[in-house]
């Protein structure tokens, strides 16, 4: 399954040719990762809570083609890859069914009070395996 945000471009997003900004990007792939976590029912402050965080890792971005002012972008987000203690997540940022950036983003599963890696419990790995493709190729 794939969950899917939409984000219009503002200018505060762009530089002064009307381009989206690269950095916002990321802005924009951490707004759907939370709307996301929302659709499972958690937010970031009741993982935080329960002695759960979600920590950056390592970010492949490939850039195809800019994102312009005014644009409304389809942030599409699966997760490729679970582990015990990390994911890999992937946000496809398409316009008018054009996909213009790919970002693959690994993060890792910490212990916000210790900042220390932790093992993702039964029950939130059952709850993004239901966004990782690799298991919908399967079935």
């Amino acid at each position: 399954m794939i969950h899917n945000y939409l984000v219009r471009v503002y200018y505060q997003d762009t530089d002064a040719g009307g381009i989206v900004y690269h950095s916002k990007y990321l802005d924009f792939a951490e707004r759907a990762r939370s709307e996301l976590l929302v659709e499972m029912g958690l937010s970031n402050k009741k993982l935080i809570e329960q002695g759960v965080a979600f920590v950056l890792r390592n970010a492949n971005i490939q850039y195809k083609a800019p994102a312009r002012l005014d644009d409304v972008i389809q942030v599409q987000t699966s997760v490729k890859e679970i582990k015990n203690a990390s994911l890999v997540m992937k946000h496809s940022f398409v316009v008018e069914g054009k996909e213009m950036v790919s970002i693959e983003l690994q993060l890792a599963v910490i212990n916000p009070m210790t900042l220390t890696p932790i093992r993702m419990s039964a029950d939130l790995k059952e709850k993004f395996t239901r966004y990782n493709l690799e298991n919908e190729e399967n079935k």
